[in-house]
């Protein structure tokens, strides 16, 4: 008896209970915009912060409830998604400009010796924290991987052979978590660039030419050669470094074959500047051959007459 009266009594504290929980949730229930769900449906998931809010549901939310789109923006879903958005909620889409992330450091095991180990957590920001220096330049990648861990998309993975990070293009959304993970602020954000062509200066020491240099061979050595062989003024040096804005790059590329140290990096062009360079100057020296041997025969032309 003592047994089936605590059976009772706890079966009807649990009735009891789930009658008075359906009571309190259909009194305060809070219907939802039903739009809600359906953009949440084209966000990427990820809840990676990149749009400014605290995940993909704020989002939607803020999206359902906005006048405008013009400052909502999730670049994980990209144009396509954000246009749909914007003809669910009955707004104007607003389109942006694809961005990817970019390395701004060349400092690969051959450039930039390793200099020493630091056995413990194998965290850029711990290291960074603790001020060890694995190699001579302090301003470079250490190598430990905290933007690919920061990456939603798998969209970056470490090269053993360089020891640095490598950014699939494909794969990145520009959502700018591994920006936020680098301690040293060495991954930007940059335009993607028309057919996924860009340029950058793939270098961050702001020390003098020659200390550059002696702890990276393809450091940035602030000579200036590459603003002045610009013929766009998108090239500033600041601090002894270059800095490219990829507003005004036109792409030409005559900045990568005027660098001393290569630290100027190109990507997404079928061809390199330097193979370019080589197939430019066979072309006039073919024109300039051509235009000699008819002046050639243009005088002796006239010589027989």
């Amino acid at each position: 008896m003592p047994i089936l009266t605590a059976i009772i009594v706890l079966g009807g504290i649990g009735i009891l209970g789930a009658v008075i929980l359906y009571a309190v949730s259909k009194r305060f229930f809070v219907k939802e915009d039903p739009r809600i769900e359906l953009i949440e449906q084209l966000l990427p998931g990820a809840n990676c912060g990149s749009c400014g809010r605290s995940g993909c549901h704020d989002f939607a939310c803020a999206c359902a409830k906005a006048s405008s789109l013009d400052s909502l923006v999730c670049p994980g879903a990209g144009n396509e998604a954000m246009a749909k958005i914007a003809d669910i909620v009955g707004l104007s889409p607003v389109e942006s400009a694809p961005m990817v992330a970019v390395l701004r450091c060349n400092g690969t095991c051959h450039n930039r010796p390793v200099t020493a180990r630091f056995d413990g957590p194998s965290s850029c920001a711990i290291v960074q924290q603790l001020g060890v220096a694995t190699t001579g330049c302090t301003y470079g990648c250490i190598g430990n991987g905290d933007c690919v861990s920061a990456c939603r998309f798998g969209a970056l993975h470490m090269d053993p052979a360089t020891g640095l990070p490598v950014v699939d293009t494909d794969a990145c959304t520009g959502c700018g978590a591994c920006v936020k993970a680098c301690p040293r602020h060495i991954i930007e954000l940059r335009a993607k660039g028309p057919r996924g062509m860009r340029v950058w200066i793939a270098c961050a020491n702001r020390d003098k030419g020659a200390m550059a240099m002696k702890v990276c061979k393809a450091a940035c050595i602030g000579c200036g050669k590459c603003k002045k062989a610009c013929p766009h003024d998108a090239i500033t040096v600041e601090n002894n470094l270059a800095y490219i804005d990829f507003n005004k790059c036109k792409l030409c590329r005559k900045c990568v074959l005027e660098c001393p140290t290569h630290a100027i990096t190109d990507a997404g062009f079928a061809m390199n500047a330097q193979a370019m360079a080589a197939l430019a100057a066979e072309k006039k020296r073919q024109a300039e051959a051509k235009k000699a041997e008819t002046q050639k025969q243009q005088g002796e032309n006239d010589s027989n007459k």
